[in-house]
Protein backbone atom coordinates (compact mmCIF):
# COMPACT_ATOMS: atom_id res chain seq x y z
CA UNK A 1 0.00 0.00 0.00
CA UNK A 2 0.99 3.60 -0.44
CA UNK A 3 3.08 4.49 2.58
CA UNK A 4 1.06 5.49 5.29
CA UNK A 5 2.31 7.82 7.79
CA UNK A 6 1.69 7.73 11.56
CA UNK A 7 3.23 10.72 13.53
CA UNK A 8 5.66 11.18 10.80
CA UNK A 9 6.92 7.29 11.21
CA UNK A 10 5.74 4.71 8.67
CA UNK A 11 4.98 0.79 10.06
CA UNK A 12 5.69 -1.71 8.20
CA UNK A 13 4.32 -5.45 7.28
CA UNK A 14 4.82 -8.34 5.09
CA UNK A 15 2.17 -9.44 2.74
CA UNK A 16 3.60 -12.95 1.30
CA UNK A 17 1.37 -14.89 -1.27
CA UNK A 18 2.94 -18.06 -2.72
CA UNK A 19 2.05 -19.54 -6.46
CA UNK A 20 2.20 -23.35 -6.94
CA UNK A 21 1.24 -26.42 -7.65
CA UNK A 22 -36.13 -11.64 -27.81
CA UNK A 23 -38.11 -7.55 -32.06
CA UNK A 24 -41.66 -6.42 -32.87
CA UNK A 25 -41.41 -8.05 -36.30
CA UNK A 26 -43.35 -10.13 -38.32
CA UNK A 27 -42.44 -13.38 -36.17
CA UNK A 28 -42.30 -11.95 -33.01
CA UNK A 29 -38.36 -13.10 -32.86
CA UNK A 30 -37.18 -12.26 -29.26
CA UNK A 31 -35.89 -8.40 -29.04
CA UNK A 32 -32.66 -7.80 -27.60
CA UNK A 33 -32.88 -4.30 -27.14
CA UNK A 34 -34.81 -4.74 -24.18
CA UNK A 35 -32.53 -7.13 -22.18
CA UNK A 36 -31.07 -4.16 -21.73
CA UNK A 37 -2.80 -33.51 14.67
CA UNK A 38 1.03 -32.25 14.25
CA UNK A 39 1.45 -28.82 12.89
CA UNK A 40 2.78 -30.35 9.51
CA UNK A 41 0.13 -32.09 9.54
CA UNK A 42 -2.26 -29.07 10.17
CA UNK A 43 -1.42 -27.19 6.73
CA UNK A 44 -2.07 -29.66 4.04
CA UNK A 45 -6.28 -30.11 6.27
CA UNK A 46 -6.43 -26.44 5.99
CA UNK A 47 -5.56 -26.72 2.50
CA UNK A 48 -8.46 -28.33 1.45
CA UNK A 49 -10.93 -26.18 3.35
CA UNK A 50 -12.08 -24.90 0.15
CA UNK A 51 -10.80 -27.78 -2.21
CA UNK A 52 -12.56 -28.36 -5.59
CA UNK A 53 -14.03 -24.84 -5.48
CA UNK A 54 -16.10 -24.43 -8.27
CA UNK A 55 -15.11 -21.01 -10.27
CA UNK A 56 -17.70 -18.90 -11.13
CA UNK A 57 -17.84 -17.41 -15.07
CA UNK A 58 -20.20 -14.91 -13.57
CA UNK A 59 -17.95 -14.16 -11.18
CA UNK A 60 -14.78 -14.23 -13.12
CA UNK A 61 -16.41 -12.17 -16.09
CA UNK A 62 -16.62 -8.94 -13.45
CA UNK A 63 -13.20 -9.38 -12.10
CA UNK A 64 -11.41 -9.26 -15.76
CA UNK A 65 -14.15 -6.62 -16.38
CA UNK A 66 -12.06 -4.40 -14.52
CA UNK A 67 -9.20 -5.12 -15.96
CA UNK A 68 -10.33 -4.27 -19.58
CA UNK A 69 -7.99 -4.91 -21.85
CA UNK A 70 -5.09 -4.17 -19.64
CA UNK A 71 -2.09 -6.47 -21.22
CA UNK A 72 -3.05 -4.23 -24.41
CA UNK A 73 -1.92 -0.81 -22.42
CA UNK A 74 1.99 -1.29 -22.85
CA UNK A 75 3.28 1.90 -20.61
CA UNK A 76 6.81 2.78 -21.41
CA UNK A 77 8.76 2.10 -17.83
CA UNK A 78 10.82 5.55 -18.92
CA UNK A 79 7.65 7.75 -19.36
CA UNK A 80 7.07 7.29 -15.93
CA UNK A 81 7.78 9.09 -12.81
CA UNK A 82 9.78 7.29 -10.02
CA UNK A 83 9.80 8.72 -6.52
CA UNK A 84 12.34 9.13 -3.84
CA UNK A 85 11.71 8.11 -0.63
CA UNK A 86 11.28 11.89 0.81
CA UNK A 87 8.71 12.47 -2.40
CA UNK A 88 6.66 9.44 -1.28
CA UNK A 89 6.40 10.35 1.97
CA UNK A 90 5.45 13.92 1.76
CA UNK A 91 2.44 12.76 -0.71
CA UNK A 92 1.09 10.69 1.94
CA UNK A 93 1.42 13.47 3.92
CA UNK A 94 -0.74 15.41 1.94
CA UNK A 95 -3.54 12.72 1.11
CA UNK A 96 -3.87 12.14 4.86
CA UNK A 97 -3.84 15.86 5.81
CA UNK A 98 -5.41 18.25 3.78
CA UNK A 99 -6.92 16.16 1.25
CA UNK A 100 -8.45 14.06 3.88
CA UNK A 101 -8.03 10.57 3.31
CA UNK A 102 -7.77 8.10 6.09
CA UNK A 103 -5.73 5.19 6.76
CA UNK A 104 -7.96 2.47 6.39
CA UNK A 105 -9.09 4.58 2.93
CA UNK A 106 -5.94 4.03 1.64
CA UNK A 107 -5.25 0.76 2.91
CA UNK A 108 -8.39 -0.27 1.56
CA UNK A 109 -8.07 1.32 -1.75
CA UNK A 110 -4.19 -0.46 -1.86
CA UNK A 111 -5.18 -3.96 -0.92
CA UNK A 112 -8.01 -4.03 -3.56
CA UNK A 113 -5.04 -2.76 -6.64
CA UNK A 114 -3.19 -5.49 -5.44
CA UNK A 115 -5.52 -8.24 -5.64
CA UNK A 116 -6.76 -7.02 -8.98
CA UNK A 117 -3.39 -7.22 -10.41
CA UNK A 118 -3.13 -10.66 -8.84
CA UNK A 119 -6.38 -11.97 -10.18
CA UNK A 120 -5.15 -10.40 -13.99
CA UNK A 121 -2.39 -12.20 -14.06
CA UNK A 122 -2.17 -15.71 -12.30
CA UNK A 123 -5.92 -17.27 -12.38
CA UNK A 124 -7.40 -19.07 -9.68
CA UNK A 125 -8.44 -21.75 -11.40
CA UNK A 126 -4.53 -22.37 -11.34
CA UNK A 127 -2.77 -20.31 -8.60
CA UNK A 128 -5.48 -20.49 -5.58
CA UNK A 129 -3.95 -21.30 -2.69
CA UNK A 130 -2.08 -17.88 -1.38
CA UNK A 131 -0.14 -17.54 1.71
CA UNK A 132 -0.09 -13.75 2.66
CA UNK A 133 2.57 -13.23 5.23
CA UNK A 134 1.60 -9.93 7.18
CA UNK A 135 4.25 -7.45 8.95
CA UNK A 136 3.35 -5.15 12.03
CA UNK A 137 2.73 -2.25 10.51
CA UNK A 138 0.65 -1.00 7.17
CA UNK A 139 2.39 -3.09 4.49
CA UNK A 140 0.62 -5.57 6.58
CA UNK A 141 -2.84 -4.14 6.49
CA UNK A 142 -2.21 -3.54 3.02
CA UNK A 143 -1.82 -7.76 2.74
CA UNK A 144 -4.87 -8.47 5.43
CA UNK A 145 -7.21 -6.11 2.68
CA UNK A 146 -5.90 -7.98 -0.59
CA UNK A 147 -6.31 -11.39 1.14
CA UNK A 148 -9.90 -10.69 2.04
CA UNK A 149 -10.39 -9.37 -1.71
CA UNK A 150 -8.48 -12.64 -3.02
CA UNK A 151 -11.15 -14.83 -1.15
CA UNK A 152 -13.85 -13.09 -2.87
CA UNK A 153 -12.45 -13.46 -5.84
CA UNK A 154 -12.19 -16.70 -5.44
CA UNK A 155 -9.03 -18.10 -4.14
CA UNK A 156 -7.98 -20.04 -1.04
CA UNK A 157 -5.84 -17.36 0.77
CA UNK A 158 -4.05 -18.02 4.19
CA UNK A 159 -2.20 -16.01 6.25
CA UNK A 160 0.55 -15.68 8.30
CA UNK A 161 0.72 -12.97 10.81
CA UNK A 162 3.47 -13.10 13.51
CA UNK A 163 3.97 -9.56 14.65
CA UNK A 164 0.50 -8.36 14.85
CA UNK A 165 -0.65 -4.72 15.73
CA UNK A 166 -3.08 -4.37 18.52
CA UNK A 167 -4.92 -1.60 16.89
CA UNK A 168 -8.57 -1.30 16.01
CA UNK A 169 -7.89 -0.93 12.33
CA UNK A 170 -5.75 -4.29 12.13
CA UNK A 171 -7.44 -6.19 14.81
CA UNK A 172 -11.23 -5.25 12.32
CA UNK A 173 -9.24 -6.62 8.88
CA UNK A 174 -8.11 -9.98 11.13
CA UNK A 175 -11.92 -10.13 12.38
CA UNK A 176 -12.97 -10.22 8.70
CA UNK A 177 -11.06 -12.92 7.96
CA UNK A 178 -11.67 -15.37 10.48
CA UNK A 179 -15.40 -14.87 9.93
CA UNK A 180 -14.83 -16.06 6.22
CA UNK A 181 -12.44 -19.28 8.28
CA UNK A 182 -9.45 -17.99 6.37
CA UNK A 183 -6.47 -19.65 8.10
CA UNK A 184 -3.89 -18.35 10.48
CA UNK A 185 -0.80 -19.44 10.49
CA UNK A 186 1.90 -19.85 13.03
CA UNK A 187 5.57 -19.56 12.13
CA UNK A 188 5.74 -23.07 13.33
CA UNK A 189 2.73 -24.09 11.45
CA UNK A 190 4.64 -23.12 8.01
CA UNK A 191 5.73 -25.67 6.12
CA UNK A 192 9.80 -25.76 5.72
CA UNK A 193 9.62 -25.71 1.57
CA UNK A 194 6.49 -23.45 0.92
CA UNK A 195 6.95 -24.43 -2.81
CA UNK A 196 4.83 -27.47 -1.57
CA UNK A 197 2.10 -26.34 -0.17
CA UNK A 198 1.33 -22.29 -1.58
CA UNK A 199 0.66 -21.29 -5.14
CA UNK A 200 1.31 -17.19 -4.51
CA UNK A 201 3.43 -15.47 -2.00
CA UNK A 202 2.77 -11.87 -1.83
CA UNK A 203 5.76 -9.73 0.18
CA UNK A 204 4.57 -7.01 2.13
CA UNK A 205 7.10 -7.09 4.92
CA UNK A 206 8.65 -3.24 4.12
CA UNK A 207 7.97 -0.26 2.40
CA UNK A 208 9.36 2.47 1.54
CA UNK A 209 10.30 3.92 4.74
CA UNK A 210 12.15 1.06 6.53
CA UNK A 211 15.70 1.60 7.26
CA UNK A 212 18.53 -1.12 8.51
CA UNK A 213 18.85 -4.64 8.04
CA UNK A 214 15.33 -6.83 8.64
CA UNK A 215 14.99 -8.07 12.00
CA UNK A 216 13.93 -11.76 12.91
CA UNK A 217 11.21 -13.02 12.39
CA UNK A 218 11.20 -11.43 8.95
CA UNK A 219 14.61 -11.54 8.05
CA UNK A 220 14.04 -15.21 7.84
CA UNK A 221 11.13 -15.31 5.87
CA UNK A 222 12.69 -12.96 3.60
CA UNK A 223 15.51 -15.84 3.10
CA UNK A 224 13.38 -18.32 2.46
CA UNK A 225 11.35 -16.26 -0.43
CA UNK A 226 15.54 -15.85 -1.87
CA UNK A 227 15.33 -19.29 -1.45
CA UNK A 228 12.34 -20.46 -3.27
CA UNK A 229 14.16 -18.70 -6.52
CA UNK A 230 17.95 -20.45 -5.96
CA UNK A 231 16.10 -23.43 -5.73
CA UNK A 232 13.79 -23.25 -8.45
CA UNK A 233 15.44 -26.01 -10.91
CA UNK A 234 14.39 -28.72 -8.00
CA UNK A 235 10.45 -27.66 -8.61
CA UNK A 236 8.68 -28.28 -11.45
CA UNK A 237 6.36 -25.38 -10.60
CA UNK A 238 8.05 -22.81 -8.39
CA UNK A 239 5.70 -20.47 -6.76
CA UNK A 240 5.28 -16.67 -7.87
CA UNK A 241 6.37 -14.35 -5.06
CA UNK A 242 4.04 -10.98 -5.47
CA UNK A 243 5.54 -7.85 -3.72
CA UNK A 244 3.87 -4.83 -2.57
CA UNK A 245 5.56 -1.32 -3.26
CA UNK A 246 9.12 -2.59 -2.47
CA UNK A 247 10.16 -5.90 -2.49
CA UNK A 248 11.56 -6.22 1.32
CA UNK A 249 15.13 -5.88 2.07
CA UNK A 250 15.58 -3.57 -0.67
CA UNK A 251 16.67 0.23 -0.75
CA UNK A 252 14.02 2.21 -1.76
CA UNK A 253 16.27 4.05 -4.16
CA UNK A 254 18.95 1.74 -5.34
CA UNK A 255 17.26 -1.38 -4.88
CA UNK A 256 18.71 -5.13 -4.07
CA UNK A 257 22.02 -3.90 -3.02
CA UNK A 258 23.67 -6.88 -1.95
CA UNK A 259 22.18 -8.92 -5.50
CA UNK A 260 20.77 -11.36 -3.10
CA UNK A 261 17.75 -10.23 -2.11
CA UNK A 262 14.13 -11.53 -3.09
CA UNK A 263 13.32 -11.34 -7.16
CA UNK A 264 9.75 -11.07 -7.20
CA UNK A 265 7.99 -12.07 -10.13
CA UNK A 266 5.01 -9.27 -10.08
CA UNK A 267 5.50 -5.65 -8.11
CA UNK A 268 2.58 -3.98 -7.27
CA UNK A 269 3.76 -0.08 -6.92
CA UNK A 270 1.81 2.02 -5.07
CA UNK A 271 0.98 5.92 -5.96
CA UNK A 272 4.13 6.11 -8.12
CA UNK A 273 6.66 3.34 -8.59
CA UNK A 274 9.65 4.14 -6.72
CA UNK A 275 13.00 4.63 -7.61
CA UNK A 276 14.13 0.80 -6.80
CA UNK A 277 11.23 -0.47 -9.60
CA UNK A 278 13.37 0.89 -11.77
CA UNK A 279 15.35 -1.96 -10.71
CA UNK A 280 12.89 -4.77 -11.12
CA UNK A 281 13.40 -7.43 -13.47
CA UNK A 282 10.81 -9.24 -12.93
CA UNK A 283 7.75 -10.29 -15.96
CA UNK A 284 5.02 -8.29 -14.20
CA UNK A 285 5.23 -4.67 -13.25
CA UNK A 286 1.61 -3.30 -12.08
CA UNK A 287 1.06 0.28 -10.39
CA UNK A 288 -2.07 0.33 -8.31
CA UNK A 289 -3.82 2.97 -5.98
CA UNK A 290 -6.35 5.10 -8.16
CA UNK A 291 -6.58 7.90 -5.81
CA UNK A 292 -3.88 10.46 -7.07
CA UNK A 293 -5.93 13.75 -7.13
CA UNK A 294 -4.34 16.43 -10.02
CA UNK A 295 -3.53 18.37 -6.98
CA UNK A 296 -1.09 15.96 -6.45
CA UNK A 297 -0.28 15.32 -9.76
CA UNK A 298 0.77 19.00 -10.28
CA UNK A 299 2.77 19.56 -7.65
CA UNK A 300 5.27 16.53 -7.84
CA UNK A 301 4.70 16.70 -11.93
CA UNK A 302 3.92 13.30 -11.88
CA UNK A 303 3.34 11.27 -15.14
CA UNK A 304 1.44 8.08 -14.51
CA UNK A 305 -0.57 5.81 -16.42
CA UNK A 306 -4.03 6.06 -17.62
CA UNK A 307 -5.67 3.42 -16.06
CA UNK A 308 -7.93 0.90 -18.31
CA UNK A 309 -11.67 1.35 -18.20
CA UNK A 310 -12.68 0.64 -14.42
CA UNK A 311 -9.74 -1.35 -13.49
CA UNK A 312 -7.65 -0.37 -10.15
CA UNK A 313 -4.70 -1.35 -11.68
CA UNK A 314 -2.45 -1.13 -14.80
CA UNK A 315 0.83 -2.52 -15.94
CA UNK A 316 3.72 -0.76 -16.73
CA UNK A 317 6.04 -2.21 -19.41
CA UNK A 318 5.26 -5.24 -22.01
CA UNK A 319 4.06 -7.93 -21.12
CA UNK A 320 6.13 -10.69 -21.15
CA UNK A 321 6.63 -13.03 -24.21
CA UNK A 322 4.61 -16.39 -23.36
CA UNK A 323 5.47 -20.07 -24.88
CA UNK A 324 1.86 -19.64 -27.41
CA UNK A 325 1.82 -24.05 -27.30
CA UNK A 326 1.69 -23.40 -23.32
CA UNK A 327 -1.44 -21.20 -23.31
CA UNK A 328 -4.07 -23.27 -21.56
CA UNK A 329 -7.57 -23.53 -19.57
CA UNK A 330 -8.05 -26.31 -17.17
CA UNK A 331 -11.77 -25.63 -17.22
CA UNK A 332 -13.78 -25.78 -13.88
CA UNK A 333 -17.54 -25.78 -14.44
CA UNK A 334 -20.59 -28.02 -13.23
CA UNK A 335 -21.58 -30.98 -15.06
CA UNK A 336 -23.72 -30.77 -18.51
CA UNK A 337 -25.40 -33.72 -17.83
CA UNK A 338 -28.80 -34.89 -20.26
CA UNK A 339 -31.08 -34.86 -17.66
CA UNK A 340 -30.31 -31.81 -16.68
CA UNK A 341 -30.97 -29.91 -19.93
CA UNK A 342 -34.41 -29.34 -21.56
CA UNK A 343 -35.63 -30.90 -24.37
CA UNK A 344 -36.48 -28.26 -26.84
CA UNK A 345 -32.59 -26.93 -28.01
CA UNK A 346 -34.21 -23.12 -28.78
CA UNK A 347 -35.43 -23.12 -24.69
CA UNK A 348 -31.59 -24.68 -23.49
CA UNK A 349 -30.37 -21.37 -25.93
CA UNK A 350 -32.59 -19.23 -24.34
CA UNK A 351 -31.27 -20.38 -20.82
CA UNK A 352 -27.57 -20.15 -21.75
CA UNK A 353 -27.80 -16.66 -23.56
CA UNK A 354 -29.89 -15.49 -20.19
CA UNK A 355 -26.75 -16.90 -18.39
CA UNK A 356 -24.83 -14.75 -20.52
CA UNK A 357 -26.43 -11.59 -19.99
CA UNK A 358 -26.92 -11.89 -16.08
CA UNK A 359 -22.74 -12.90 -15.93
CA UNK A 360 -22.59 -9.05 -17.32
CA UNK A 361 -20.38 -10.28 -20.77
CA UNK A 362 -19.50 -7.85 -23.38
CA UNK A 363 -21.94 -8.59 -26.60
CA UNK A 364 -23.23 -11.96 -25.73
CA UNK A 365 -24.82 -12.34 -28.99
CA UNK A 366 -21.61 -12.07 -30.93
CA UNK A 367 -21.38 -15.16 -33.12
CA UNK A 368 -18.93 -16.38 -35.76
CA UNK A 369 -20.75 -17.03 -38.73
CA UNK A 370 -19.30 -19.30 -41.53
CA UNK A 371 -20.03 -19.66 -45.05
CA UNK A 372 -19.05 -21.34 -47.93
CA UNK A 373 -19.39 -20.58 -51.67
CA UNK A 374 -19.63 -22.93 -54.63
CA UNK A 375 -15.95 -23.13 -54.61
CA UNK A 376 -15.68 -25.06 -51.48
CA UNK A 377 -13.71 -22.23 -49.67
CA UNK A 378 -15.05 -21.65 -46.00
CA UNK A 379 -15.02 -17.83 -44.70
CA UNK A 380 -16.28 -16.78 -41.35
CA UNK A 381 -16.90 -13.30 -40.00
CA UNK A 382 -18.13 -12.10 -36.22
CA UNK A 383 -21.56 -10.72 -36.70
CA UNK A 384 -24.72 -9.40 -34.26
CA UNK A 385 -27.17 -11.87 -32.77
CA UNK A 386 -30.53 -9.62 -34.01
CA UNK A 387 -33.27 -12.11 -32.48
CA UNK A 388 -33.97 -15.87 -32.79
CA UNK A 389 -37.40 -17.80 -32.27
CA UNK A 390 -38.68 -21.02 -32.93
CA UNK A 391 -38.12 -20.35 -36.80
CA UNK A 392 -34.99 -19.20 -36.79
CA UNK A 393 -31.24 -17.44 -35.65
CA UNK A 394 -31.39 -13.66 -37.41
CA UNK A 395 -28.96 -11.53 -38.18
CA UNK A 396 -28.69 -8.27 -40.76
CA UNK A 397 -25.99 -7.43 -43.36
CA UNK A 398 -25.27 -6.06 -46.86
CA UNK A 399 -26.95 -8.29 -49.47
CA UNK A 400 -23.86 -7.63 -51.54
CA UNK A 401 -20.91 -8.55 -49.31
CA UNK A 402 -18.65 -11.24 -49.36
CA UNK A 403 -20.84 -13.57 -47.07
CA UNK A 404 -23.93 -12.54 -49.08
CA UNK A 405 -23.01 -14.16 -52.02
CA UNK A 406 -21.54 -17.06 -50.37
CA UNK A 407 -24.83 -17.84 -49.36
CA UNK A 408 -26.43 -17.06 -52.33
CA UNK A 409 -24.19 -19.58 -53.85
CA UNK A 410 -24.66 -22.06 -50.58
CA UNK A 411 -27.54 -21.15 -48.96
CA UNK A 412 -26.56 -23.02 -45.46
CA UNK A 413 -24.29 -22.27 -42.63
CA UNK A 414 -22.74 -22.61 -39.14
CA UNK A 415 -23.21 -20.32 -36.65
CA UNK A 416 -20.85 -20.29 -33.32
CA UNK A 417 -21.47 -18.51 -29.91
CA UNK A 418 -18.61 -18.27 -27.47
CA UNK A 419 -19.08 -17.52 -24.04
CA UNK A 420 -15.42 -17.62 -22.48
CA UNK A 421 -16.29 -16.25 -18.89
CA UNK A 422 -18.49 -19.35 -18.64
CA UNK A 423 -16.89 -22.01 -20.65
CA UNK A 424 -19.60 -22.44 -22.58
CA UNK A 425 -20.22 -22.93 -26.33
CA UNK A 426 -22.75 -23.08 -28.80
CA UNK A 427 -22.67 -24.57 -32.45
CA UNK A 428 -25.86 -24.62 -34.78
CA UNK A 429 -26.02 -25.46 -38.31
CA UNK A 430 -28.68 -24.98 -40.99
CA UNK A 431 -30.28 -23.55 -43.94
CA UNK A 432 -30.05 -19.58 -44.66
CA UNK A 433 -33.07 -17.37 -46.00
CA UNK A 434 -33.56 -13.85 -46.52
CA UNK A 435 -36.10 -12.83 -43.96
CA UNK A 436 -39.22 -10.50 -45.08
CA UNK A 437 -38.33 -7.07 -46.48
CA UNK A 438 -40.87 -5.60 -44.12
CA UNK A 439 -39.20 -6.90 -41.31
CA UNK A 440 -35.45 -5.64 -42.39
CA UNK A 441 -37.07 -2.55 -42.91
CA UNK A 442 -38.75 -2.36 -39.16
CA UNK A 443 -35.37 -3.15 -37.91
CA UNK A 444 -32.99 -0.84 -39.85
CA UNK A 445 -35.17 2.49 -38.35
CA UNK A 446 -34.95 0.86 -35.05
CA UNK A 447 -31.41 1.36 -35.04
CA UNK A 448 -29.37 4.85 -34.16
CA UNK A 449 -29.51 7.23 -36.99
CA UNK A 450 -25.68 7.19 -37.46
CA UNK A 451 -25.80 3.48 -38.17
CA UNK A 452 -28.74 3.69 -40.88
CA UNK A 453 -26.75 5.91 -42.66
CA UNK A 454 -23.12 4.18 -42.21
CA UNK A 455 -24.97 1.39 -43.75
CA UNK A 456 -25.93 3.38 -46.60
CA UNK A 457 -22.28 4.94 -47.44
CA UNK A 458 -20.77 1.29 -46.97
CA UNK A 459 -20.64 -0.71 -50.20
CA UNK A 460 -19.26 -3.67 -47.83
CA UNK A 461 -16.11 -5.83 -49.15
CA UNK A 462 -15.68 -3.67 -51.94
CA UNK A 463 -12.13 -2.19 -52.42
CA UNK A 464 -12.22 1.63 -51.59
CA UNK A 465 -9.08 4.40 -51.80
CA UNK A 466 -8.48 5.15 -47.88
CA UNK A 467 -10.88 5.82 -45.17
CA UNK A 468 -11.52 9.71 -45.91
CA UNK A 469 -14.04 8.07 -48.72
CA UNK A 470 -16.02 6.98 -46.44
CA UNK A 471 -16.11 10.00 -43.34
CA UNK A 472 -16.54 12.44 -46.45
CA UNK A 473 -19.89 10.69 -47.56
CA UNK A 474 -21.44 10.23 -44.05
CA UNK A 475 -20.67 13.69 -43.78
CA UNK A 476 -22.76 14.50 -46.68
CA UNK A 477 -25.40 12.03 -46.16
CA UNK A 478 -25.55 13.18 -42.17
CA UNK A 479 -26.02 16.70 -43.21
CA UNK A 480 -28.75 15.40 -45.80
CA UNK A 481 -30.67 14.05 -43.01
CA UNK A 482 -29.85 16.60 -40.47
CA UNK A 483 -33.79 17.72 -40.38
CA UNK A 484 -34.66 14.13 -38.56
CA UNK A 485 -36.43 12.87 -41.64
CA UNK A 486 -37.10 9.23 -42.88
CA UNK A 487 -33.73 6.93 -43.56
CA UNK A 488 -34.81 5.20 -46.45
CA UNK A 489 -33.53 1.54 -46.03
CA UNK A 490 -31.41 0.71 -49.17
CA UNK A 491 -32.26 -2.02 -51.19
CA UNK A 492 -29.01 -3.95 -50.54
CA UNK A 493 -29.47 -4.27 -47.20
CA UNK A 494 -31.38 -6.43 -44.90
CA UNK A 495 -31.48 -9.43 -42.66
CA UNK A 496 -31.37 -13.18 -42.76
CA UNK A 497 -32.50 -16.27 -41.18
CA UNK A 498 -30.70 -19.89 -40.27
CA UNK A 499 -32.86 -22.17 -39.35
CA UNK A 500 -31.18 -24.57 -36.69
CA UNK A 501 -30.97 -28.45 -38.02
CA UNK A 502 -28.73 -28.94 -35.23
CA UNK A 503 -27.16 -27.57 -31.88
CA UNK A 504 -24.41 -28.36 -29.65
CA UNK A 505 -24.12 -27.21 -26.21
CA UNK A 506 -20.29 -27.66 -25.16
CA UNK A 507 -19.53 -27.15 -21.64
CA UNK A 508 -15.37 -26.97 -20.70
CA UNK A 509 -14.40 -29.29 -18.01
CA UNK A 510 -11.20 -30.71 -16.16
CA UNK A 511 -8.36 -32.40 -18.53
CA UNK A 512 -10.14 -31.63 -21.55
CA UNK A 513 -12.77 -33.69 -20.75
CA UNK A 514 -15.47 -31.47 -21.89
CA UNK A 515 -19.62 -32.12 -21.96
CA UNK A 516 -21.27 -31.61 -25.66
CA UNK A 517 -24.94 -32.15 -26.24
CA UNK A 518 -26.31 -32.52 -30.20
CA UNK A 519 -29.40 -31.91 -30.60
CA UNK A 520 -30.90 -33.59 -34.14
CA UNK A 521 -34.58 -33.42 -35.15
CA UNK A 522 -35.99 -36.75 -35.66
CA UNK A 523 -39.84 -37.73 -36.95
CA UNK A 524 -41.52 -40.19 -34.14
CA UNK A 525 -45.07 -41.00 -34.93
CA UNK A 526 -45.61 -38.22 -37.49
CA UNK A 527 -44.26 -35.79 -34.99
CA UNK A 528 -41.10 -34.12 -34.95
CA UNK A 529 -39.20 -34.05 -31.70
CA UNK A 530 -34.93 -33.44 -31.05
CA UNK A 531 -32.74 -36.43 -29.96
CA UNK A 532 -29.79 -35.42 -27.27
CA UNK A 533 -26.59 -36.96 -28.21
CA UNK A 534 -23.31 -37.40 -25.91
CA UNK A 535 -20.11 -36.80 -28.07
CA UNK A 536 -16.79 -37.58 -27.00
CA UNK A 537 -14.79 -34.48 -26.90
Amino acid sequence: MLALLRKGKRMSCLVTATLLPSSPAAHSVHNFKNINTSRHLLLPRLLGLRANIGFSGKYWGSVRGMATKMDSIQQNPDSISYLNQQEAAEIDEILMGPLGFTVDQLMELAGLSVATAIAEVYRPSEYSRVLTICGPGNNGGDGLVAARHLYHFGYRPFICYPKRTAKPLYSGLVTQLESLSVPFLSLEDLPKDLSDNFDILVDAMFGFSFHGSPRPPFDELIQRLVALKINNDTHQKSPAIVSIDIPSGWHVEEGDLSGEGIKPDMLVSLTAPKLCAKRFSGPHHFLGGRFVPPSIRNKFNLQLPAYPGTSMCVRIGKPPKIDISSLRENYISPALLEEEVTADPFDQFQKWFDDAIAAGLKEPNAMALSTTGKDGKPSSRIVLLKGFDKDGFVWYTNYEGGKAKQIAENPHAALLFYWDDLNRQVRIEGPVQKVPDEESDQYFHSRPRGSQIGAIVSQQSTVIPGRQVLLDEYKQLEAKYSDGSVIPKPKHWGGYRLKPEMFEFWQGQKSRLHDRLRYIPETVDGKTAWRIERLAP
